[in-house]
């Protein structure tokens, strides 16, 4: 996740429309959200090569596609599809405006179709599981946590009897609300392991904010 967000800003800068084209304007690519299938994880010193692309705009979207392959044979280890919004950074409303050059954009699919809202299955309980203060050491350039560490503190939630035993298979993240330096994000904890692979919910929910959804995530092991 830390790799994609960092190519998705180099390949934006090489075509126009990257930070420091938007920041005049005051507004930004927000993350909202992702969907991304482990195919097989490489491991410690292979050679990957990770391939990003955008594939314009999809109702308030704009959608844009990742592939980590295999050096030696191009083989897909990893695929994702991401969904972006553009906001004004001082309203934080949405900006809907054409940013793209059409002959910029690829329609080739990694993952189709995009990431949808995600809905924890009735039936299927919420409970607390454990709570985090958002510190330095997740925070990005504008003082909210990465996105990526909203990762982590599922991982964590998860638990090592099953992340250390099981692989990842498939992980989907709706980013609701940005988290910011200091404040409790509750992480409660849905679970259904009725099916052949074993599924977790995580919803983050800021204390300070009236328990406003941060993010939630559907994690496949």
């Amino acid at each position: 996740m830390n790799y994609a967000q960092e190519i998705a800003n180099c390949h934006a800068t090489i075509l126009g429309f990257g930070y420091d084209d938007l920041i005049r304007t005051r507004t930004a690519w927000v993350l909202s959200r992702m969907h991304i299938k482990f195919l097989e994880l490489p491991k410690w010193r292979d050679n990957v090569n990770l391939r990003t692309w955008h594939k314009g705009p999809e109702r308030l979207f704009y959608i844009r596609d990742y592939r980590l392959t295999d050096e030696k044979d191009e083989k897909d280890l990893v695929v994702a599809t991401t969904s972006w919004l553009v906001v004004n950074i001082d309203s934080r409303r949405l900006v809907r405006e054409t940013l793209l050059d059409e002959e910029s954009i690829c329609r080739n699919d990694a993952i189709t179709p995009s990431c949808d809202k995600i809905r924890i299955p009735s039936g299927i309980a919420q409970e607390l599981h454990s709570s985090h203060t958002v510190s330095y050491s997740d925070l990005d350039m504008n003082g909210h946590a990465n996105n990526a560490m909203y990762l982590v503190w599922a991982m964590d939630a998860a638990g090592c009897d099953v992340t250390l035993h099981r692989p990842l298979k498939e992980l989907k993240i709706n980013f609701n609300h940005e988290a910011r330096a200091g404040q409790t994000v509750d992480l409660f904890l849905s679970r259904d392991s009725s099916g052949d692979s074993l599924v977790f919910w995580v919803e983050g929910r800021i204390r300070e904010n009236d328990g406003v959804s941060s993010f939630i995530m559907e994690m496949t092991f």
